[in-house]
């Protein structure tokens, strides 16, 4: 049994969500503010402990994920003393300024709130901090209310702790409620009920609307989305299976019928969304469904949220979320060909449909440099544990703003927070058993976490799915090319090193 499967297994008990009331609690415009010191857990460490100290945290300029940052690092000033230096930056950079500062012992930044797939090139240099003996026993940090997944996954490397979640991140399919009574179980059925909407006017604003909307934007993630919608294909018996590569000899699952299926089914959903969705990056097309203008969307947690508020959302109590449609068939590896599941090939299937949910990014997660001043150390650790505690956290996995979603126990066990902001009952069990499913089912395909995850996402597949969309290539030049840069990336690594690193981070023991 692999450690994810232990994973799953403990992540069961988590999601059993409190009774709620039944009246909606004021809107988020009316809502006290919990955020002020009077409201926060106390610092890590006592007030004034860190006067004088400045702690440059380098992150997304979203202006998701800097903004709780921003919003927060006063209040922590005031408790402790400690000066917390937000710089936001194009998620397109984050990476590249990090590594050169760090490579270059320039040490520009104290602190981190980033990608942890990319864990594999920080750890190794030893550009980061190791936190194992900092994490547990923290009574502000409270390490074993974080939920078992994201302490194992996000913050976890080599079996030492390097990051503290601030985020739970994996891919779902929303639909409005008001228009879909049964959401799609399979890709197929998703283009379906997407054709039966699309053209419609679905605000009842004389325009004419979308049945799905899901962003296709070169750089802005296409390369998790082709993930979500081939993970069923690709992946049917566990987490330990992986979807990435061949876990014998580090070939690239991306040259066969599966990802052939995947590639034409997300362009084809191109046919029932707005006429330049190729343009269109994740903050549009969560506009265009927060105002009623698409009937379905793939996204993270951050739609739930978000189509709570009053002043941008025309679809409160609308939106349905549901676990990432499968498939009834699965990639045989040996010939490249499709298969028919049954109980032997998909062995997790349920109702003949292999589910394999992308826990796509994994979350925003802080982390601390390595070659940092003791006390900058010390102060960047106490911030991060004051954004990631309970009392902080639960209000900001609730905010659409933050770009947090849910990741501890209590965020799941209190219904309180949800109830805060505008969250009706039903809506709260919708979305957090969304969570729920996913998070349980034993064949969450595990997001790339090994040396170079930047560059074979971010650069080789990102850019061919790109251009594949835009009709600059076939679906054929673009599974060549995926596979021809994938295993430039590998050669040049090291295949062997490149092996044993995928496989350790899929729990596989060779």
């Amino acid at each position: 049994m692999s450690r994810f499967r232990l994973v799953a297994a403990a992540i069961i008990p988590i999601f059993v969500v409190s009774a709620c009331g039944t009246a909606a609690s004021p809107s988020p415009a009316s809502t006290p503010a919990a955020s002020g010191p009077a409201g926060s857990a106390p610092a890590a460490s006592g007030a004034g402990e860190f006067s004088g100290v400045e702690v440059n945290l380098l992150t997304f300029n979203g202006p998701q994920v800097a903004e709780p940052l921003q919003r927060r690092a006063p209040d922590f000033e005031k408790l402790t003393g400690a000066k917390i230096n937000v710089v936001a930056v194009a998620f397109q950079e984050i990476y590249d300024k990090a590594v050169l500062d760090l490579s270059t012992n320039t040490n520009s930044y104290d602190a981190f709130v980033f990608n942890p797939q990319w864990l594999g090139d920080f750890v190794g240099p030893g550009y980061l901090e190791d936190i194992s003996g900092r994490v547990d026993g923290d009574p502000v940090l409270d390490w074993q209310d974080v939920g078992p997944f994201f302490r194992d996954f996000n913050a976890t490397y080599g079996g030492k702790v390097y990051t503290i979640p601030l985020d739970g991140d994996f891919h779902m399919v929303y639909y409005r409620t008001d228009l879909i009574q049964t959401p799609p179980a399979t890709w197929e059925e998703y283009l379906t009920v997407a054709a039966a909407h699309h053209g419609k006017d679905l605000n009842g604003d004389g325009e004419v609307d979308y049945g799905s909307c899901i962003a296709k934007k070169k750089g802005q993630q296409s390369y998790w989305w082709i993930i979500s919608v081939a993970g069923g294909l690709l992946q049917a018996k566990g987490t330990e299976e992986g979807a990435f590569f061949d876990t014998t000899n580090m070939n690239p699952l991306f040259n066969n019928d599966a990802l052939k299926k995947a590639l034409e089914t997300y362009k084809k959903t191109m046919d029932y969304g707005p006429p330049d969705e190729s343009n269109l990056g994740v903050g549009d097309t969560r506009g265009l469904f927060t105002t009623g203008r698409c009937a379905l969307s793939m996204d993270w947690g951050d739609i739930g949220t978000l189509a709570l508020d009053p002043a941008t959302s025309t679809v409160q109590d609308k939106v349905g979320a549901v676990i990432t449609p499968g498939w009834k068939e699965v990639l045989d590896r040996a010939s490249g060909k499709l298969v028919p599941c049954d109980g032997t090939i998909c062995p997790n299937a349920v109702d003949g449909v292999n589910y394999a949910p992308f826990a796509s990014f994994g979350g925003w997660s802080g982390a601390i440099n390595a070659a940092a001043d003791a006390r900058k150390k010390d102060a960047a650790y106490a911030f991060l544990a004051f954004m990631s505690a309970p009392a902080q956290s639960s209000e900001d996995v609730t905010l659409g703003k933050t770009g947090f979603n849910p990741y501890r126990t209590s965020h799941f066990e209190d219904p309180a927070p949800w109830k805060a902001v505008g969250m009706s009952d039903a809506a709260a069990a919708n979305y957090l058993g969304a969570i729920k499913a996913s998070l349980e089912n034993p064949n969450m395909i595990l997001d790339l976490r090994i040396p170079k995850t930047k560059e074979y996402e971010q650069d080789v597949l990102d850019t061919a799915v790109s251009q594949y969309i835009a009709g600059e290539l076939t679906v054929e030049e673009t599974m060549q090319q995926i596979t021809d840069g994938w295993n430039q990336i590998t050669d040049a690594e090291g295949r062997d090193k490149q092996l044993s690193a995928y496989t350790s981070s899929l729990g596989v023991e060779r």
